[in-house]
């Protein structure tokens, strides 16, 4: 079952992109997981919830898996699945060190 969590219905009319695409060294508030059921609800217990920030700490070599830091911890991401996170696209920043 593919299941979409959204912060809220106004989220809809934010720009966004794919968190696949944020660069390393930025950061950006998630929009949505667009994630089957079991690794959507996984995800969001690791923080990746919908209004959290979100940063790209750096990529393995061939550019996968991508490692993200959410809620103070480092988490290796495929690219598929990341593919499949939207981003605010308004809110990409620098990352700001912990």
């Amino acid at each position: 079952m593919q299941l979409s969590f959204k912060k809220h219905p106004a989220a809809t009319l934010v720009p966004t992109t794919s968190l696949a695409d944020l660069l390393p060294g930025r950061q950006a508030v998630i929009v949505e997981l667009d994630l089957p059921g079991e690794l959507a609800t996984r995800l969001m217990t690791l923080g990746f919830v919908p209004g959290n920030t979100v940063a790209l700490v750096r990529t393995a070599p061939g550019g996968d898996p991508l490692v993200f830091r959410v809620d103070g911890a480092e988490l290796a991401l495929r690219r598929d699945t990341a593919q499949q996170i939207r981003i605010d696209s308004e809110s990409i920043s620098p990352l700001e060190e912990p």
